[in-house]
């Protein structure tokens, strides 16, 4: 899947690590793309997104890594990447109202695509 050379290089071009990310907004427009966007950052093992995700605690408003702020295109519309870009931004301006991670998130990452197409990048909160 084009999300592992994608990933791949994202962390190439930054001296930022998965550690870092404060919230990650990935393509879901299959459920398992998510859980390949999770493996292919770094985030957890290769065939260990399942377990990474298990029980929602990690991946909660108040987990180790918030996941989808937004609901994903499920609850916010299949906008093929912009969706997850704009929720990406409102987390880092701090404008995402009850869907806000708390702490003031610095890094995030946005993914769209899967399967042959697919693309990353990493934004940083203004300073």
């Amino acid at each position: 899947m084009a999300c592992r050379d994608a990933a791949a290089m994202l962390w190439q071009r930054t001296d930022l690590t998965p550690a870092d990310v404060d919230v990650a907004e990935l393509y879901d427009g299959f459920s398992f793309i998510a859980l390949a966007w999770l493996e292919a950052l770094g985030f957890c093992a290769h065939g260990e997104g399942g377990p990474f995700v298990e029980g929602g605690t990690r991946i909660a408003l108040d987990g180790e890594l918030p996941l989808n702020t937004h609901g994903g295109q499920l609850s916010a519309g299949r906008l093929h990447g912009y969706g997850f870009l704009h929720e990406a931004c409102l987390q880092l301006w701090g404008e995402a109202g009850r869907r806000q991670v708390l702490g003031g998130p610095e890094v995030a990452v946005a993914a769209a695509g899967g399967g042959p197409l697919a693309g990353c990048l990493l934004l940083t909160a203004p300073r």
